[in-house]
């Protein structure tokens, strides 16, 4: 056999792979979303702004911009409605839904409010789908639908912070923000247009994709990303498994701009340094805020530390980005 036919064959084994296997999570995608789509359906909401008083986990609609929008809260057993609680909106990714990133043996968001004693906040992005899944955000240049169609996703998380604000007791001084990909990019831009509100901010595998950032005041940053993620790549543009061809912007430059931004000192040091993977701190210079990025050798387009996602690869164990974060948020 000449090494032109054997390559020939190789070549058609390895893209035959390929495409099975985008088969395979093509079909597992659509037996999620059916799953999803069935659960959602037994899930009745509130659309009132309903006084949260006690312990528990809540559903809530309401409409805005023409458009019926939904968001999940969690309050830990912990909670007394005399102390004001500090708060965490966690933003699923692009293709998700506020019930995945909701649930505990993905990304174990629960278990830490219920041991940091923070009100967890899940808001559902923008889906086309009545049931809400496979819904996106408007994080500038990503992602989908919700860029598409221009919603106004900053408008209504700044509405959901306000009506949580108003249903239970929240440390109004105390409102976090953390996303995975799609969602850690709307994170960077609630940062950036919405400064008055949100303290400061844990983006995970999802850069800062905005085109315009003037925040109102510095903004806290602590970044994880993994070296090896094959989506948003961590030098930048499109990932080879990327569902988009978004040019992402790399990890380093979104550090720079928003130590620019932040008045952080250009020079990092490392505060975390553990096999597998490394935290380099830039801290505040007067009147600024620090920025962090914690980087993990493997763990690809995963959560560091949670379970695993919607068939990604398993997420580094490393480090657990819900303890470095919350210990980030509480330092400020």
């Amino acid at each position: 056999m000449s090494r032109f036919v054997a390559g020939a064959l190789m070549l058609t084994l390895i893209t035959g792979t390929a495409i099975a296997q985008q088969s395979v999570e093509r079909t597992r995608m659509f037996e999620r979303f059916q799953e999803r789509s069935a659960e959602r359906s037994a899930k009745v909401a509130n659309p009132n702004a309903t006084p949260i008083t006690a312990p528990g986990d809540y559903r809530f609609t309401f409409d805005h911009g023409g458009l019926r929008r939904e968001y999940l809260v969690h309050v830990p057993r912990s909670y007394d409605p005399k102390r004001p609680a500090p708060m965490l909106v966690a933003l699923h990714a692009g293709g998700g839904d506020a019930d995945y990133q909701a649930s505990d043996d993905k990304y174990r968001l629960i278990s830490k409010s219920e041991q940091a004693g923070f009100i967890a906040v899940f808001p559902n992005g923008y889906s086309r789908f009545r049931s809400g899944v496979l819904a996106t955000w408007n994080a500038g240049s990503c992602c989908a639908a919700a860029v598409r169609n221009k919603v106004d996703d900053v408008g209504f998380l700044r509405e959901v912070i306000r009506r949580v604000e108003r249903q239970a007791r929240v440390d109004s001084s105390r409102v976090f923000m953390t996303g995975m990909s799609n969602g850690a990019m709307m994170s960077y831009r609630m940062a950036c247009e919405a400064s008055d509100i949100v303290r400061a901010i844990a983006p995970v595998a999802g850069t800062d994709n905005t085109s315009n950032c003037k925040p109102a005041k510095p903004v806290p940053v602590i970044h994880f990303h993994a070296v090896n993620d094959e989506m948003v790549n961590f030098n930048g543009g499109p990932g080879p498994n990327s569902f988009t061809q978004v040019d992402f912007t790399s990890v380093p430059s979104t550090v720079a701009k928003w130590v620019a931004l932040n008045r952080a000192t250009p020079e990092a040091r490392r505060v975390v340094s553990v096999s597998g993977a490394h935290c380099d701190l830039h801290p505040a210079m007067p009147g600024g805020a620090p920025v962090q990025l914690c980087v993990t050798e493997s763990g690809g387009h995963s959560w560091p530390g949670g379970g695993s996602q919607q068939g990604r690869k398993q997420p580094s164990m490393a480090i657990n980005a819900n303890d470095l974060m919350w210990s980030f948020f509480s330092s400020l």
